[in-house]
């Protein structure tokens, strides 16, 4: 355990640094130093929480399950009203308090996570049933992902879809039940995307990006073009060309693309590994919980961290449509670096608390007796 928890802390640091390093980069020549420090802010903040929350018992989260998911429901609901929630590109997804911007989606994230892993452990003897197993909890995950979907945030929604599915079946939900509601809804998005325009230019642009790469594609070609420029080493921090207004978005959602620019194939491929060891390490450290509530709460926060983190590296690299997810621990975004340090935080208590290691006495042998062979 103390392996996986040093790898875990390990990459996390890793990938922070090359954050704030890469931030910079990618954003000199627009505002200086403006995004970093902003950036490093959160970082200190989400750094506090996450201490905290590793030095905390996770079983106190039981208590705060369902008051915190009420919250997370208040302010998905508050973010959508005129003049309290902010409009920026057709959404309605953060506060904005004298220019710090808070996504509520964000917390929504952690909270419907932790609410699920409660429900799991209380009742985990009738997960397999269709009432207990599906009904009840698709009730309040509908309730977030509704809310998530009407601001709108298509990543999002089916980012939340896939972690609550997963848990639902780690939970113990059978297929024969989990199946049709997974079917119902890929069909209702694609209702809602076919019935989309911009979300249609989307997927004809991912689907074949040169015609479409001076208009709806023209973000994912650019990024492309940024990959293949970087070769295998990069040319060099701070030499990247397809920053300067090329990528839109270049400090958020694009960021591994400069990284891919600036330092190359291997760079890249290192971020990707760091996730995958990430994924791997909170795997583990679920297996090895205590009870049913860490288990459920550790798989949790590993299935959010590396799908978010896949749905991105897979948008940069025109592996899937554009979705508008950051990736974890290195773009831009506060609310989101707090929602993920928190996490990291939480999967460390998980892990300061887990079960040891059964060892099976053996009792010693008295001289003259036969050992065994």
């Amino acid at each position: 355990m103390k392996a996986a928890v040093t790898v875990l802390a390990f990459c996390v640091a890793a990938l922070l640094a090359l954050g704030i390093v890469m931030l910079y980069s990618s954003s000199m020549t627009q505002v200086g130093a403006h995004y970093v420090v902003l950036q490093l802010v959160w970082c200190a903040l989400g750094l506090v929480l996450c201490v905290s929350a590793a030095s905390m018992n996770y079983q106190l989260l039981k208590k705060m399950a369902w008051p915190l998911f009420v919250v997370a429901a208040l302010l998905l609901l508050l973010v959508l009203i005129p003049h309290v929630g902010r409009r920026i590109n057709g959404a309605r997804r953060w506060f904005d308090f004298h220019g710090v911007r808070f996504q509520p989606s964000e917390l929504s994230k952690l909270a419907l996570v932790i609410a699920l892993a409660w429900y799991g452990e209380y009742f985990q003897r009738q997960m397999p049933a269709w009432k207990r197993g599906i009904l009840i909890p698709g009730v309040f995950i509908g309730l977030v992902l509704g809310l998530i979907f009407i601001e709108p945030d298509r990543g999002t929604t089916i980012l939340l879809a896939a972690v609550s599915g997963a848990m639902l079946l780690v939970a113990g939900v059978r297929w024969k039940y989990f199946v049709p509601p997974i079917l119902a809804g890929a069909l209702a998005i694609g209702l809602s995307i076919w019935r989309d325009p911009v979300r249609m230019k989307r997927i004809f642009s991912w689907l074949n990006l040169e015609e479409h790469k001076s208009g709806a594609g023209y973000q994912a070609y650019q990024a492309m073009l940024a990959l293949g420029r970087g070769g295998w080493t990069g040319l060099g921090l701070g030499n990247g060309r397809q920053k300067l207004g090329f990528v839109p978005e270049h400090h958020t959602d694009f960021i591994l693309s400069i990284i891919g620019e600036e330092l190359g194939l291997i760079a890249t491929l290192l971020v990707v590994m760091a996730f995958v060891v990430i994924v791997i390490c909170g795997i583990y450290v679920s297996c090895r919980a205590r009870d049913t509530f860490g288990l459920l709460l550790g798989s949790g926060i590993t299935f959010l961290i590396g799908l978010q983190a896949a749905i991105n590296i897979g948008v940069v690299t025109s592996a899937l449509p554009n979705k508008g997810l950051p990736l974890p621990f290195i773009s831009y975004g506060g609310s989101n670096l707090v929602a993920m340090l928190t996490c990291v935080g939480l999967l460390l208590s998980i892990a300061r608390q887990a079960r040891l290691p059964e060892h099976v006495p053996v009792a010693p042998f008295k001289s003259g007796e036969v050992q065994p062979a």
